[in-house]
């Protein structure tokens, strides 16, 4: 391989001669061979969108030439449609500002300028790709905005697509009578589309509770520059960058009311993450809830039929298993472990600055990648296809003893608790133990089941 030598403040550097970036981003690579977790591509595309959007507005206020600035934003382009995270390939695990991928960002995107412009101007990765820049502002505000945009186009419609299958099988089973269970014990019926509808209702306050999070988590602390107060940032800087920004991604983003607190911390994330943990909560009741509905399919409650997308067992001929169920919860806790790392990387912040954020951003990032991926898959190839197994629902519906709970308030509790408990010791059904027990008549007894 052969390599050139740059210089930065510490000294020289041998770098691969094909390798866009420069001295910083090699030191990073040879300090930090940790795990193989590199930075999340969302994050490196909010990156490259916040030093457009840098240029334009640095242009505007008269601290870069338009020359710089146009080569500036042709090479983000350019970069952001190749789409090649080959030039990125630095670790989560590196200094916790993230100051090494925002400045793996600033050589690349000045080194692919010189290299395949060379007539261009020369561009500076410090004093014009960072200009009125610090890591401590880029990093949080891209954060933001990886986030962001990730929630909104894909998460969100994910869990609206979810809410409206629900919504389909609420109106299909609204008519199925099926017995109800609470401590894992038969209960008093309900019917098989109230049962759906109690998850379309989760995904909605789910839903709703994330959005609301996102107010926070817009605030894009751009402009505070190294600790908040703006230092070599010209003025009207930041609200000019937050307007582009918005402009380019089409989210409506807004400049932090306080860019210290949104530099120095990280609790958008964790009202954030929370927001998501707590979906993560409700798709694992609804996917525990479906694959112990759908459990036999003749040793156990066996009421759903799910799709059989694949043999079950290596073993067992015929074998099918609720696979999609069992792939949401593992998702599931994942995300809430994420959470974990979440919330103890933002209770670190000391002083002017939280030096987690790449744990904090990837955590974020990994965790609704997943939620959506594994919505999209628990939808199409699990909700979309339940049947009701008709038979079985109705075998259960007439056996069940608490149906008894009808006759409570015309003979009273006791009575109709002595009626349960004479049918299950003697095997027989509620209306013969009623009869044995002369608490009713047959009549009587089936004018007050039928209501």
């Amino acid at each position: 391989m052969k390599y050139r030598i740059e210089k930065d403040s510490l000294g020289e550097v041998k770098i691969a001669e094909d390798a866009l970036w420069g001295p910083q981003t090699q030191r990073s690579l040879e300090n930090f061979p940790i795990g193989q977790d590199k930075m999340p591509t969302a994050l490196l595309n909010a990156i490259l969108i916040v030093k457009q959007c840098a240029a334009q507005a640095n242009f505007e206020a008269g601290v870069l030439s338009q020359s710089k600035k146009d080569a500036i934003i042709s090479s983000i382009k350019e970069l952001k449609k190749r789409g090649d995270d080959h030039f990125f390939p630095l670790s989560v695990f590196q200094t916790g500002s993230g100051t090494q991928t925002n400045m793996n960002v600033n050589e690349v995107v000045a080194n692919w300028n010189s290299r395949n412009y060379p007539d261009n101007v020369s561009l500076h990765p410090n004093d014009d790709v960072n200009k009125s820049q610090s890591t401590n502002d880029v990093f949080p505000t891209s954060m933001r905005i990886a986030a962001v945009l990730k929630i909104h186009n894909e998460l969100i419609p994910a869990i609206e697509r979810l809410e409206k299958e629900m919504g389909k099988k609420k109106e299909q089973f609204q008519l199925i009578k099926k017995i109800g269970r609470t401590h894992l014990m038969d209960a008093t019926p309900l019917t098989l589309g109230d049962e759906f509808s109690a998850y379309e209702s989760q995904l909605k306050h789910s839903k709703e509770v994330i959005i609301n999070s996102l107010t926070h988590l817009a605030e894009l602390p751009i402009g505070g520059t190294a600790v908040g107060n703006g230092i070599n940032a010209p003025e009207g800087y930041d609200q000019r960058v937050v307007e582009l920004i918005s402009q380019e991604t089409g989210y409506p983003f807004t400049p932090a009311e306080n860019k210290f607190e949104g530099m120095a911390t990280h609790d958008s994330f964790v009202a954030t993450s929370g927001a998501l943990k707590r979906l993560a909560v409700a798709l694992m009741k609804m996917a525990n809830d479906i694959r112990l509905l759908a459990s036999g399919p003749r040793c156990g409650i066996g009421e759903l039929i799910l799709p059989a997308n694949e043999p079950g067992s290596s073993i067992m001929p015929g074998k099918v298993n609720p696979t999609q169920c069992e792939a949401l919860t593992m998702v599931c806790c994942q995300v809430i472990g994420n959470d974990t790392a979440i919330t103890t990387g933002a209770m670190q912040g000391h002083l002017q600055l939280n030096a987690f954020m790449p744990l904090i951003v990837k955590n974020m990032i990994d965790s609704i990648r997943l939620l959506t991926d594994a919505i999209e898959c628990f939808n199409t190839r699990c909700v979309a296809g339940i049947v009701p197994n008709l038979p079985q629902i109705e075998t259960h519906l007439q056996n069940s003893l608490m149906l008894v709970t009808a006759l409570s308030p015309h003979i009273g509790y006791d009575k109709a608790a002595k009626i349960a408990q004479h049918a299950h010791t003697n095997n027989l059904t509620l209306k013969e133990s009623a009869l044995q027990l002369e608490y009713l008549t047959a009549e009587q007894f089936d004018e007050l089941i039928k209501q």
